[in-house]
Formats: structure tokens, C-alpha cells, sequence
């Protein structure tokens, strides 16, 4: 744009302020839902991930939570597994259903055992749900049941209570000492019921998570010698298909809003940019009269509108990162676990994300203004003059 542009420009005041707010309220809602569809991301994988690993290595048999199924808990492919690419851990797990008891009250369970330094003999930490449903608390001893050719008893003491999902069977998730489990189950150090591979971020969508378990599959039954167990590779996203699911419903519904939120502040700052123009129809003529072109004119009064977008944009996004800020170090806002699988709204802010969203937004709203920009074209220098 010219220097006398940029100067008229600079003399002109949007006074649409309902379309300021109605641009600082849609980048509010656009922010907010990236951040939140974020956070469920986040939380919700990262939640699988620890739960079951990202992908795990288990026997072809369909029954791995007994004593008569195992691997081997340190192929001789272990080494060049934890090599491949986006690998970032390999950690044998033992799993056993079993039961827990508190007074006369029953729940069938799965406990999962890995090793770790922290872990304490007949200590458990179990999930909130199976805490509430039990009306088990943190120190509380409970007994656990596990049944085989005989039964098995173990007398627990409830070390903590965390957040946990649920896996399909629908069986909470009792996290227990790797020894304890494994003397359970009358296995040697070497056995496991499967391996359990922690994958890095980039590779935990659903199709990246589901390639990574194919070529690892082969690659174990590549380097598999005669003393290792077979193995079948089995992604989270397949075991937990209806969180991917109901994630990729987050996706879509947010891609509705991003666009539903555009639209919204770009109409409103069509007409708030179309009473600017009626308001400076003289002003218009003016210019016209002195000679400037009608795509000169409209830079003008877009630079303005620019201005006024913008204005809007970084209220809306700082509102939004206000929030965010909150929430997360509160979680003020909680959620029903068992609709959401969490309790509480997480957010987490990508700020790549944010300002590609915030950029591509902010041209869409602006080819939009183009549209009220072809009113300069029908106004007359001589009529606003007469008007005068």
C-alpha cells in the first residue's frame, strides 16, 4: 500500500466494537477447543500408554492373563528392538485377573505388575473407580483372590488411589509389586506376559501407533531365534479402539467449531465493516475525487479492518491462555470419569498449532472482508458530493 494510504488509514477509527468482542469471543472459542482437544490427546494416550504401553508384545494365545501363558522377558531381539526407530522404552509386564475383597464386597480385577524401584511388597495402588465402588480408601487392607489350580490368597494394603482408564473387558487395573505377581503366577525371572513398547509422541496417533506394531511384529519374527517365544504385536490403538474413536470424534467436532467460529467473526466484521463504509461514504467520495483508485480506497479501509481483527484476535487468545493457565494448575473444571474417562477438563497449549490456527483464521476472515470492499466501487464521487 502507498505512504498516503498507510497515513489515511492511520486517521480512520473502526467504531464496531460488537464486532471486536464477536472477534475476541470466536478466537476465544477457537483456542480454548484446541487446547482442550489437546488435552484429552494428551491425557487419554498418555493414559493408554501407561496403562498398556503404546504397543505390546504378547503370546498368540487369546488368554494372557493366566500363569500357563508367558514369553520370554528378554529376547534375544531386545537390544535391536529398543534401537528402532521411535522406540523409547521396552518394559516386561506380568498380568493375572484376580479378585479383590473388601468386607463382603467382590470386583473381578486384572493385576499388572512391571518392574520398579519403588514398588513394595503386598502394597497396591488401585484406580478411583474400583476405590468407590469398593469404598476403599488409602491404607485400608483389602484381600486379593487369584484362582487357578488352586486358589491363592493375598492379604493387600492399599498404598494409593489413582486416575486410570479402563480396558475393554471392563476390569479396573490393579497395579501391583512385579514379585509378588510373579511368585503368583510360579514364574522365573525370565518369563512375562508380554513386553510392553512406550513409543514417543509423533508415533502415538492411531496410524503411525498401528505401522509401528506391524513392523515391529515382523521385525520380532525376523530376529527371533529357536529359544524365544513366538509373539503377536498388538497396537493400543486396536486394543482401545473406542478411545481412539471417540478421539477422532473430538478432532472432528473441533474442526467444526475452527470453522463455525471463522464464519461467525468473518460475517460480523462484514457488517461492522459495512457500516464503517456507510458511515464514510464521503470520505470514500473524496478520495475518489482525488483521484484515487477504487483497490487503493479498499486497502485502506481493510488495513483499518486489519487493525480491528487483530485487536479482536489477541483478546481472544490471551482470555484463552488465561484460562488454560488456570485450569491447569487447578482443574477447577472436572469432568464425570466415567463419561470422559478423566475427571477433569485438560488443556495443553500448542503454541504451533495456536498461531497456525490463529494465521489461517485471520486470513480467512479477511478474504471475507473482500466482499464488502466491492461497495467502494458503486460509490458515486457526484452523489456524495450532492449529499454534501
Amino acid at each position: 500500500m502507498s505512504t498516503s494510504g498507510s497515513f489515511i488509514a492511520s486517521k480512520l477509527r473502526f467504531k464496531g466494537r460488537l464486532a471486536v468482542i464477536s472477534i475476541a469471543v470466536s478466537f476465544l472459542v477457537i483456542v480454548l477447543s484446541l487446547a482442550i482437544s489437546s488435552g484429552f490427546r494428551k491425557e487419554i494416550r498418555g493414559g493408554v500408554s501407561s496403562l498398556t504401553g503404546d504397543i505390546q508384545l504378547t503370546s498368540p494365545s487369546s488368554n494372557n492373563y493366566s500363569s500357563d501363558v508367558f514369553i520370554n522377558a528378554d529376547p534375544s531381539f531386545m537390544e535391536e528392538i529398543l534401537a528402532r526407530k521411535g522406540v523409547e522404552a521396552v518394559t516386561p509386564a506380568i498380568y493375572r485377573a484376580g479378585i479383590i475383597q473388601n468386607g463382603e464386597d467382590l470386583q473381578g480385577v486384572l493385576f499388572k505388575a512391571v518392574p520398579s524401584n519403588d514398588s513394595i511388597p503386598l502394597q497396591i495402588s488401585i484406580p478411583r473407580s474400583l476405590a468407590r465402588t469398593l469404598r476403599i480408601a488409602e491404607g485400608d487392607q483389602v484381600r486379593g483372590y487369584f484362582v487357578g489350580e488352586r486358589v491363592q490368597v493375598r492379604k493387600f494394603t492399599v498404598r494409593s488411589i489413582y486416575e486410570g482408564l479402563t480396558d475393554n473387558s471392563g476390569s479396573p487395573m490393579v497395579l501391583a509389586s512385579y514379585e509378588d505377581i510373579r511368585r503368583v503366577n510360579g514364574w522365573d525371572e525370565g518369563k512375562a506376559s508380554a513386553l510392553e513398547i512406550t513409543l514417543s509422541d509423533r508415533f502415538r496417533e492411531r496410524g503411525a501407533q498401528k505401522q509401528k506394531a506391524v513392523e515391529l511384529a515382523g521385525f520380532a519374527y525376523g530376529r527371533a531365534e529357536d529359544e524365544d517365544d513366538p509373539t503377536l504385536a498388538v497396537a493400543a490403538a486396536d486394543k482401545y479402539f473406542n478411545l481412539f474413536d471417540w478421539l477422532d470424534l473430538i478432532d472432528f467436532n473441533v474442526l467444526v467449531i475452527l470453522i463455525l467460529m471463522v464464519l461467525v467473526a468473518g460475517f460480523n466484521m462484514i457488517s461492522g465493516l459495512l457500516i464503517f463504509l456507510f458511515r464514510n461514504i464521503s470520505t470514500i467520495g473524496t478520495l475518489k475525487a482525488l483521484g484515487m483508485g477504487d483497490r487503493g480506497i479498499a486497502g485502506v479501509f481493510l488495513r483499518v479492518s486489519a487493525k480491528a481483527v487483530l485487536k479482536g484476535m489477541l483478546l481472544g487468545n490471551a482470555l484463552a491462555l488465561l484460562f488454560c493457565l488456570v485450569q491447569g494448575l487447578t482443574h477447577f473444571i472436572r469432568l464425570n470419569p466415567d463419561n470422559y474417562f478423566i475427571s477433569y477438563v485438560p488443556v495443553s497449549v500448542n503454541w504451533l498449532q495456536i498461531l497456525a490456527v490463529d494465521a489461517v483464521a485471520f486470513a480467512a476472515i479477511m478474504l471475507l472482508l473482500l466482499i464488502p470492499s466491492l461497495f467502494i466501487a458503486r460509490v458515486d464521487p457526484a452523489d456524495t458530493v450532492r449529499v454534501k
